[in-house]
């Protein structure tokens, strides 16, 4: 059996940039490093400057010519299907197959559901219809549906995405998750999990493929690592610990401080529990800390873990 290749990607979750410019001189910096992909984390509410996932993407595009990118992970049911499936395709053709959707169901306590005055109760069943219908249009199908959520009847668009099947890949480790993962899924991309948890759903994943007849890509099992280049004093990292716990108790301990080899140790851990693609967050404020922790992990970090 042949081994997994190592790919690290550098994700955004709040817009710390100086001026708008910025961002693409950080996406021209990390397409020159040999960075493997630029991610968007997708938050529609709150107070922190976010970029929209799908705009974003849009605009790498065109400010790139190599590096891939995605979103992780698009929460599906606030969104219509036949317009987010729009979106994917064209994103997909004009960069010419370089895009790598993420989708989710989002979570309970998000308070996009109580601000769109949305029940989350639904949100998988939703997501479900969501995803069979997207998958449907990117095949080039003028699709009929009815079901509990969404009715089209002879929906089609155009043009289709240059990557055919456009990859689907399932974020989320519930056992709701791991079986939309198996059964329609062409990766998985995990949240802030320590190695051992991340492990047990690439195995759970990989047993309920064998049990339905399908088979995930050793290369496309993924893991979210947030970091930074300094010591836990840092209010960065203080502010970063303190929102992921009060989101979800104990992931703050997930994020990793310290020197480069601090962060490839980790990263080591998840290889070995069958993860080999990574979204690397800096936490970092401004242009010059952005780009300064991103070039350390281009020179330190990412010759160690992809050689």
């Amino acid at each position: 059996m042949r081994a997994a290749k190592i790919r690290c990607g550098i994700g955004v979750a709040a817009f710390g940039f100086d001026r708008a410019r910025d961002y693409f001189a950080f996406a021209e910096q990390c397409e020159a490093g040999g960075v493997d992909s630029l991610w968007q984390t997708d938050r529609l509410v709150g107070e922190d400057e976010q970029l929209e996932p799908m705009a974003a993407m849009a605009s790498l595009a065109g400010a790139t010519s190599r590096i891939k990118f995605g979103m992780n992970a698009v929460v599906v049911a606030y969104r219509d299907p036949l317009v987010l499936a729009k979106e994917c395709a064209t994103i997909d053709f004009l960069s010419d197959g370089r895009l790598l959707p993420v989708f989710g169901v989002g979570f309970e306590g998000d308070p996009t559901w109580r601000a769109t005055g949305r029940d989350p109760a639904a949100r998988g069943k939703r997501s479900d219809e969501m995803l069979e219908i997207m998958a449907r249009l990117w095949a080039g199908e003028a699709v009929d549906f009815a079901g509990a959520h969404f009715t089209y009847q002879g929906a089609r668009i155009a043009p289709l995405p240059v990557q055919r099947p456009l990859p689907l890949w399932i974020g989320g480790h519930s056992p709701a998750a791991i079986r939309r993962t198996a059964r329609i899924g062409s990766g998985w991309l995990g949240g802030l999990m320590p190695p051992g948890e991340v492990a047990g759903v690439v195995a759970a994943i990989r047993a309920e493929c064998a049990r339905i007849g399908r088979s995930i890509d050793l290369d496309h099992y993924g893991a979210t690592l947030p970091f930074r280049f300094g010591d836990d004093g840092d209010p960065l990292v203080q502010r970063f610990a303190a929102r992921a716990s009060a989101r979800a108790p104990g992931t703050e301990s997930q994020i990793v401080v310290g020197k480069p080899a601090d962060l490839v140790a980790r990263i080591q851990q998840y290889v070995a529990g069958g993860v080999s693609k990574f979204v690397l967050l800096p936490l970092a404020r401004g242009t010059r800390d952005l780009r300064e922790q991103t070039a350390r992990t281009i020179a330190e970090v990412l010759p160690a873990v992809e050689s």
